[in-house]
């Protein structure tokens, strides 16, 4: 440690000393959805749709005619996707660029989508999280091609926050990106712009036990 930080946080820690302890944090809030899952499922469904998110509702043996699809009407023959994705998630006809070794930005910009799981999702407010597990990859794989296709498990749905953050406990100390509809910003008029800091499509494919 630097002279510099040393002296730094031993200056803040002879201000605290005298500090009065923080309140205990009220934990009466809600922290488990008990709703039934087929309305936790559709209302997560509606804010997606509301954020400008397609959703496609399939069975797990549905989703391989699902992204095929997708990648016809986006025009998609060229797909980045993490290096543990399946392969038959692959449509035919569309090139799989798998990163592995990690791809450069130009070669991120040169695919017109990427295919990427989730970690879960949290109805209460449409987002979708990845965490860096399994079938996610690493950040930059969804924040750079123009269309995101996302496949989230029935199973890996939240009804609300709280049950959101205590399923990331356990990668709490990977990158974690939050996904709530397409990227969009707007200026001090209002004028919306999609696509300025990430994809400026996203496509969720919902895998539910029946459709």
């Amino acid at each position: 440690m630097s002279d510099a930080k040393s002296e730094m946080l031993a200056g803040i820690r002879a201000a605290l000393a005298d500090a009065t302890p923080a309140p205990a944090i009220p934990r009466a809030y809600i922290q488990a959805d008990d709703r039934p899952r087929s309305v936790i499922l559709d209302e997560l469904v509606e804010r997606l749709i509301d954020y400008r998110a397609s959703v496609s509702r399939v069975g797990a043996g549905d989703l391989a005619g699902a992204i095929a699809a997708a990648c016809a009407t986006y025009g998609i023959t060229r797909v980045a996707l993490p290096a543990d994705v399946p392969a038959d998630w692959v449509p035919a006809g569309v090139t799989a660029v798998r990163d592995a070794p990690p791809l450069s930005h130009a070669d991120l910009d040169g695919c017109a989508g990427v295919l990427t799981g989730s970690a879960l999702a949290i109805a209460q407010t449409g987002t979708i999280i990845l965490d860096g597990g399994p079938q996610q990859g690493r950040r930059a794989l969804s924040l750079v091609p123009d269309v995101h296709l996302c496949v989230v498990r029935a199973e890996d749905v939240v009804g609300n926050v709280p049950e959101g953050i205590a399923r990331l406990t356990a990668s709490a100390a990977r990158p974690i990106t939050l996904i709530s509809g397409p990227s969009a910003t707007s200026d001090i008029e209002l004028s919306r712009v999609e696509g300025v800091h990430g994809p400026r499509t996203l496509h969720v494919f919902l895998i539910t036990a029946t459709v």
